[in-house]
């Protein structure tokens, strides 16, 4: 039972990452209806933005709760900064081109992010500080969950609780599902579309960023290539889900890293891919729009 417990949360945990970053995903998706596939080098640049800024402040010894504060504002800052400047270099200028063009465009701008980390640091894994301390009321659960697995939890929770009521009851929450709902109808009413899509960009990449942050301090070492593997999880967890749906890309990413832990556990970590695709092509076969996805009816 004890083993049963551990993979569950070990499942948790990598469900909390993955729907961090598959937020992101589903909200470009839900706001453009396109598929951002620069945001797995986006999480990558916050990691190593996160890694850059706590082996600096480490040199003046500052206490590890500053340092991590500090880290997370840096790095999800800078990351939304490179969302941003996606959205307006890949995605603005091809706003009425065919849907193609906006695609290869994201695909082009995710290979020069990967080979410009790869050039500015280097191919090797580089080892990540642990920024999250040992809590002294887990000592006697650390044979089933961590302190860093717990703090991935209740952070996740957290940013997926105040991303809802952003969402829910602010007035840029309210101008997003506007424009997620008929664009050209929004710019009727008065919104400022280019505004909001670009505030949708930001919010993503900053959670992915965060995400990142913590995952590098569970794991403890990152690579430039880490974007690739993470984002394509996540997006098949967003797909998983329901593209589009923030509450589905959450349960297709808890689905999806409880299933990759239990088929390492009791099956084969050689199998732990097979596993997570097979449930997607099955999920996609008899519920085609995901787990909470709605189909859309298009009119002719």
């Amino acid at each position: 039972m004890e083993y049963f417990i551990e993979l569950l949360c070990s499942g948790l945990t990598r469900g909390a990452i993955y729907a961090l970053i598959a937020l992101g995903y589903t909200m470009v998706y839900g706001i453009i209806g396109l598929i951002n596939f620069a945001h797995g080098e986006i999480y990558m640049i916050g990691t190593f933005t996160a890694l850059i800024v706590s082996s600096v402040l480490s040199i003046y010894n500052l206490p590890l709760p500053a340092i991590l504060i500090l880290t997370v504002l840096a790095s999800a800052t800078w990351a939304a900064a490179y969302g941003f400047t996606v959205e307006r270099l890949a995605y603005r200028p091809l706003r009425n081109a065919s849907r193609l063009a906006p695609l290869i465009s994201a695909i082009g701008m995710s290979i020069f992010l990967q080979n410009f980390v790869l050039l500015a640091q280097t191919s090797d894994f580089q080892p990540f500080p642990s920024l999250i301390p040992e809590f002294s009321f887990m000592e006697p659960y650390v044979a089933v969950i961590g302190s860093s697995d717990l703090a991935i939890l209740v952070v996740s929770a957290f940013m997926m609780l105040l991303l809802t009521l952003i969402v829910k009851y602010t007035r840029t929450g309210m101008a997003m599902r506007a424009t997620a709902q008929d664009r050209k109808m929004a710019l009727l009413v008065g919104i400022d579309v280019d505004r909001i899509i670009s505030i949708t960009f930001i919010i993503g990449s900053a959670l992915a960023a965060i995400g990142g942050l913590l995952i590098a301090s569970h794991i403890g070492q990152i690579n430039y290539s880490i974007g690739f593997i993470a984002g394509i999880k996540a997006f098949t967890a967003a797909v998983l889900g329901g593209i589009g749906s923030i509450p589905g890309a959450v349960l297709g990413s808890l689905v999806l890293g409880l299933t990759e832990a239990f088929a390492t556990g009791y099956v084969s970590s050689d199998y732990e891919d097979v596993f997570a695709f097979a449930l997607l092509v099955l999920i996609l076969i008899f519920r085609p729009a995901g787990l909470l996805g709605k189909a859309t009816i298009e009119k002719v």
